[in-house]
């Protein structure tokens, strides 16, 4: 029970990130090749941590863009057949393993009402990769532990790859050629997230909590958790914590909150400062001087969910362990949810 699977996939995203943004030319030239010109907006589809990778390319293409982006609602297409009229759209549809027969029949309706579809997958000779107009291969490997770890940073990556191909990306190209390095970084510091998994031994339930471009990380870090240590955690917007949750925080209550310099580490911290004077236990996983857990300081906001998805890997895995809990394959899961 010691997770050698999924720590030796996380010691895999260096190279594979790389080896991804390698092909960066190539990516950008099939995604202005699918896009519908003029652009009308963007939708993504996407279920588990393949939707936290959504959230974090809603924000990113936005920004962008300009263009509205959206995350599909499934069950409207696979259960109620709506009409819908996508025409000028790019529908994104993401799926680590592409065998998820309801991000299939999304995609296919999203199309079939007018849209120009892209699948981002590991597996190029999936379902969803032959119902796409066309494919952004991972090419991470086979990932044989329950919870994604590679496929996830290769999907946040990817986004990344699509946001500069279409628009103004808020970050520079050597900035993205530089996340191999920052995960490597991450995954050769160990002893922090070791430590704070131990002090969460004797949690029974936590908050992740995060605002921007991380929002879609704590969404990751809390799934982890919930994946590989039967914990009860979720995962907040700081906005959102403070309208109305905020009261089930009592004295005690675990809250990890990650933040990097940039917009939001203000509204962050002030709320960190909140929950400790509510007597909850606050570990800091950021790039400012308050971090109790460190992510690389020269790693721009909008790039840093990337180096914070790999820090709740950390955390998740160590927790795991330290629970007695098997991370590679944790009861009740399996890789592909047929839903």
């Amino acid at each position: 029970m010691n997770g050698q699977l999924m720590a030796a996939e996380m010691a895999e995203q260096p190279d594979r990130l790389r080896d991804l943004l390698g092909r960066f030319e190539e990516i950008a030239d099939r995604v202005r090749g699918v896009a519908p010109v003029p652009l009308a907006g963007v939708t993504i589809v996407a279920r588990g941590s393949s939707d936290h990778a959504a959230v974090y390319g809603r924000y990113l293409l936005e920004a962008a863009t300009g263009k509205p982006i959206s995350l599909a609602a499934p069950s409207l297409h696979t259960l109620y057949g709506i009409d819908a009229d996508y025409r000028g759209q790019l529908v994104i549809a993401v799926s680590q393993s592409g065998a998820t027969p309801e991000i299939v029949r999304t995609l296919e309706a999203l199309q079939d009402a007018g849209g120009c579809g892209l699948a981002i997958t590991n597996e190029p000779d999936s379902p969803l990769a032959r119902a796409a107009t066309d494919v952004i291969e991972l090419d991470m490997g086979e990932e044989r532990a329950v919870p994604a770890t590679k496929t996830v940073t290769g999907q946040f990556t990817a986004f990344a790859i699509i946001a500069s191909a279409l628009g103004r990306a808020p970050f520079g190209h050597d900035e993205l050629n530089g996340m191999p390095d920052a995960v490597q970084a991450v995954l050769d510091d160990t002893g922090r997230m070791t430590t704070a998994a131990t002090a969460l031994v004797d949690a029974s339930q936590l908050i992740i909590v995060a605002r921007g471009y991380l929002y879609a990380a704590a969404l990751e870090t809390a799934l982890k958790i919930k994946e590989t240590c039967s914990l009860l955690a979720d995962g907040y917007s700081a906005a959102d914590l403070r309208h109305g949750p905020i009261a089930a925080v009592t004295a005690g209550l675990p809250v990890v909150a990650l933040c990097a310099s940039g917009p939001a580490e203000p509204d962050v911290m002030s709320l960190v400062d909140e929950l400790r004077a509510r007597q909850a236990r606050v570990l800091v996983v950021g790039s400012g001087q308050r971090a109790d857990v460190w992510l690389p300081a020269d790693v721009p906001e909008p790039l840093a969910p990337i180096v914070a998805v790999v820090r709740g890997q950390q955390l998740a895995r160590d927790l795991a362990v330290a629970l007695g809990r098997d991370p590679d394959s944790p009861v009740g899961l399996t890789k592909v949810t047929p839903t």
